[in-house]
Parts: C-alpha cells; structure tokens; sequence
C-alpha cells in the first residue's frame, strides 16, 4: 500500500518509508508550465536565479536559496521570466509500507516533536528559506540516487529522513514566528532594500520579488506597520536623499533627479515641491543662505 500526501494521518498509524519517484536538476528561462498536479510531494530547490510559483491563487516569488515544499495533488505551476534563468533542484516522494528494519515515518514523528508537528500543519504548501543545510542533504540524495544500486539503499533512506526532519525543524520554528515577527522582517528587509536601490527604476513586482510576497499582501503588510504604501515610503526616501543632494553638493539641478532614480526631471520638480513646500531651485538657494548666514555667525 502506498499513500501520497505528507499529512496522510496513515503516515502515523502505520509503517510507512519515504520513496523518491523523480528528481533532476534543470535550468528554466522564459518557461510558462501549465497548472498541474500530481500523487506525489514535491521539493523545488532554487539554486541559481529566481521564479515564480503560482498556487492556489497566489503567487509566490523564490529566489537563491528558497525552497518550497508542495502536498500531493495541489494544482501549481512554474513561471520564469525571459532573460532571467532559474536553475532548479527538484525532487518528488510519496510513502510506502516499510520493509526491513528501517525507522518509519511514525517512529521519527515519535521521537521529533517538530517532524510530528510538520505532518499535522495541513498546508498546500510550505516556503522556507535555507539556512545553508537543506541544500547539502539534497544535493547528496541526489547523488545516491544516480548510483541506483542496491548498497544505497540505506544511504537514500538516511538522507531521505535527514531532509525531512530538517525541513519539519525550519517549518515549525517559521510558523512559531509568525504573523507578527515574520510581518517584521519582511518590512524591514523591504525598508533595507529601498535605501539600498533608491537610485533605480523600482517598480512593486521588483520589491516583492526580492522578500518572495506577493505585491498585494506585501502593500498590505508595509502600509499597516509604517502608515505608508512602499511607494511613498521610497517617494520619502528619494526626496530625504534630493534634499541632501540640493544642500551639500553643486550637483547641477537638471541632474538631481537621475541620482535618485527619477527618469524625469518634471515629475521630480513636482514631487519634490509637494514633499517640501518648495521648488528645488528655491530650496538650494534657501540651503546656500543658510550656510551664508552660519558662515557670517562664525566671523
């Protein structure tokens, strides 16, 4: 008897081992999957680039170093941009009843509290980050895997159950931290990246992508911790940065706007008025009397 899903409460009732039925490594670019679904749980590892992963509705942004694990049977599909390759680690798994003496599915859900709290949560699917384990056991698999013979049998079971346990660990110590924390992070990774590319063209999709949310929930997330939509808090950014540049520096007008990611130069004159009550011509000369003024103080 085999079964399919992760939280096939037969899993814990009887004896049941992990079986990889596929694996490969494969480099995507501009590739549109069709939405499908399949008996078996599966692993996409991303080890280069990034993606999109559509489910349920959602669409979930993966890059370098993120991995999400997908139930039996949830429609999904993988979307990669043109020009943008994504290089993927993918494996597929169901469960079959134990033969030989190999520890079972239960018998490690009995001795690890998060690997039996993994195979309650129930979910379409889990996104994790790596924190630089999960790869290497993959990897690994993998290769045992290739050798196809009957000395790695053990070996593939061991590092089959090394995976899992693994990822129950990441899985449990990510849902203990949400909503509030994770909200946290997110917000602030998103305000590190906006310091970090207010010189650029920034559209939503680009700040999403990088945090791996979807745009709508991001917006909703950054707008109900800062008061302010990403937009505006990097329209902030931009101007805090214009008035620096205005006061301190002889950068010419005309160019200010291209040292803060604003292609025109019409559109930040009116930003910028609207931000600080004043053109930017008059607040550089209001920043030159400024310092004419300290200067005659000092005398």
């Amino acid at each position: 008897m085999k079964t399919s899903s992760l939280y096939e409460s037969a899993l814990t009732r009887g004896e049941y081992l992990p079986e990889v039925v596929a694996y490969y490594f494969k480099q995507w670019d501009n590739y549109s999957m069709p939405f499908h679904a399949h008996n078996q749980v599966e692993i996409m590892y991303v080890i280069e680039g990034h993606c999109c992963v559509e489910i349920e509705g959602e669409s979930l942004f993966i890059k370098k170093g993120d991995f999400i694990i997908i139930d039996a049977e949830v429609p999904h599909r993988l979307l990669v941009e043109n020009g943008s390759p994504c290089r993927m680690l993918n494996i597929e798994f169901r469960f079959q009843e134990r033969k030989g003496f190999f520890p079972s599915i239960k018998d490690f859900a009995e001795e690890d509290k998060a690997f039996a709290r993994l195979l309650k949560m129930n979910a379409p699917y889990i996104l994790l980050k790596d924190p630089n384990e999960v790869y290497f056991v993959l990897k690994n698999l993998v290769l045992e895997m290739d050798e196809r013979g009957k000395e790695n049998l053990l070996m593939v079971h061991l590092l089959l159950s090394q995976l899992l346990i693994r990822i129950g660990r990441l899985a449990v110590e990510v849902k203990a931290n949400e909503p509030q924390q994770q909200s946290n992070i997110y917000v602030k990774n998103v305000i590190a990246y906006l310091h970090e590319n207010y010189d650029c063209e920034i559209q939503m999709k680009d700040i999403a992508a990088d945090v791996n949310l979807h745009p709508g929930y991001l917006h909703r997330i950054f707008k109900n911790h800062t008061g302010l939509t990403v937009m505006e808090y990097l329209t902030s950014v931009r101007m805090e940065k214009a008035k620096m540049l205005l006061a301190q520096t002889e950068i010419p007008l005309i160019e200010i706007s291209d040292y803060i990611g604003i292609n025109s130069r019409q559109y930040f004159s009116s930003l910028f008025k609207k931000y600080t009550q004043q053109t930017p011509v008059e607040y550089r000369k209001a920043a030159v009397r400024r310092k004419e003024f300290a200067s005659w103080e000092r005398v």
